[in-house]
């Protein structure tokens, strides 16, 4: 903030009008001291309306300037045309992951910071990699911008854990295991917490983890183990492939082994199982009736659609990191982890827990650049940079964190 509480004026694009985008047009109204005005645009004008009239009904209706546009996000120089007309401080990109590079170039042609919260997906390639985007930090560098990458919850807020953990506990972190438990509960015999063609892409995928230096590949769901969470209980988890694996890996000292460990019903896994069997689950194009269809976008048209699901989940989400290594030549563990309630997010923004912990850390990474703390030319993994004010906004925007000196480990 300016000195002597001054309002900081700042306007944020937001790209993508579905239920993390609705969290994070909801937060940025409530940080009213960072972000005077927002725009929410996507391919639907009407559910960046709808969203409008969401925050208008809240606690934090009249707090600051809303606006709404229409935007392909694939078309580059219409997105060009929309910053240049609007004019952000930043893009904060909640649109489809296959949609970050063309983002990311309209970003670089107007001169315009940029942040994301998951990374680059081509369409046609269940691919979760950072390369094509850290490919970008020369021209971001050269532009004068900052790119923030994958500032969600995970990835995101398991990079900053990961970041604070390396920071004030450990000279060294040895082990990091990250668990993402979803203990909600919606009332449908399936459906997805967020979009489903990315959720459906990711458990179906081949998990991995990286040991000494190098990949280990698993089959989906091969790894399975049962963890006691704090407030939750005991649920089965299963090791996936996490796209901040990847980072951490490079940018946390002493690092022998990550994992990433997520949690899933009996119910949904075996409704998963045939939907797979019967081919709604690939993402290969096929004929029908004259056009052109991919199974898992018409799948992701019958299922509910997330943004939904708020009003009826109950239950709560646990999402943390277990840390293992060294400090003073001693051995230390540590579990930094957040607890929240899906009914408590829905009756603050309308939305349910996993659009809001993925919400709030991507309004945190925004004002974080837009106050100079996160503000450097280039690109970066959250990981890479001061975690402590990020720490706090997390305490004060509502995802609470908690500490564990002596957690159950993980085998």
């Amino acid at each position: 903030m300016k000195a002597g509480g001054k309002k900081m004026g700042k306007k944020a694009l937001i790209i993508g009008a579905g239920g993390v985008s609705n969290v994070v047009c909801h937060k940025c109204a409530q940080n009213s001291e960072v972000f005077s005005s927002i725009m929410i645009a996507s391919r639907t004008k009407s559910k960046c309306d709808a969203i409008k009239e969401t925050i208008k009904k809240s606690k934090y209706a009249g707090r600051i300037d809303i606006q709404t546009a229409k935007v392909d996000a694939d078309n580059v120089p219409e997105l060009v045309a929309l910053i240049n007309e609007y004019k952000p401080d930043i893009v904060i990109n909640v649109a489809l992951p296959y949609q970050d590079l063309t983002i990311m170039d309209a970003c670089l042609e107007t001169k315009t910071d940029y942040l994301d919260t998951a990374n680059y997906e081509p369409l046609d390639t269940a691919k979760f990699e950072y390369k094509w985007q850290w490919d970008y930090r020369k021209k971001f560098e050269d532009a004068g911008i900052t790119a923030i990458l994958g500032c969600g919850f995970d990835p995101g807020v398991t990079g900053v854990f990961s970041a604070y953990a390396q920071k004030h506990y450990f000279d060294e972190i040895n082990y990091i295991d990250i668990l993402d438990a979803n203990a909600g509960d919606h009332g449908y015999p399936f459906a997805t917490n967020f979009n489903p063609e990315i959720n459906i892409r990711e458990v179906t995928a081949n998990g991995s983890y990286w040991e000494d230096g190098k990949w280990v590949e698993t089959k989906p769901m091969e790894i399975k183990r049962v963890y006691n969470f704090p407030q939750i209980g005991e649920k089965d988890m299963y090791l996936l492939h996490h796209e901040e694996l990847e980072s951490l890996a490079l940018n946390i000292k002493g690092i022998k082994r990550i994992r990433f460990f997520m949690t899933f019903g009996q119910s949904y896994l075996t409704h998963l199982k045939v939907l797979e069997n019967v081919g709604m689950t690939s993402i290969e194009p096929i004929d029908f009736e004259g056009q052109k269809i991919v199974p898992l976008q018409f799948l992701k048209a019958v299922l509910p659609d997330p943004a939904s699901l708020g009003p009826r989940t109950k239950g709560k989400t646990n999402i943390g990191n277990i840390f293992r290594g060294k400090k003073d030549g001693k051995d230390k563990t540590y579990y930094l982890y957040n607890v929240c309630t899906h009914e408590e997010c829905y009756k603050e923004v309308s939305s349910q827990a996993i659009s809001y912990t993925t919400g709030v850390p991507a309004m945190i990474g925004a004002f974080m650049v837009l106050t100079g703390e996160w503000k450097k030319p280039g690109v970066y993994n959250v990981e890479e940079l001061d975690p402590d004010k990020f720490m706090d906004a997390l305490n004060k925007f509502g995802l609470p964190w908690i500490e564990d000196f002596n957690p159950e480990l993980v085998d």
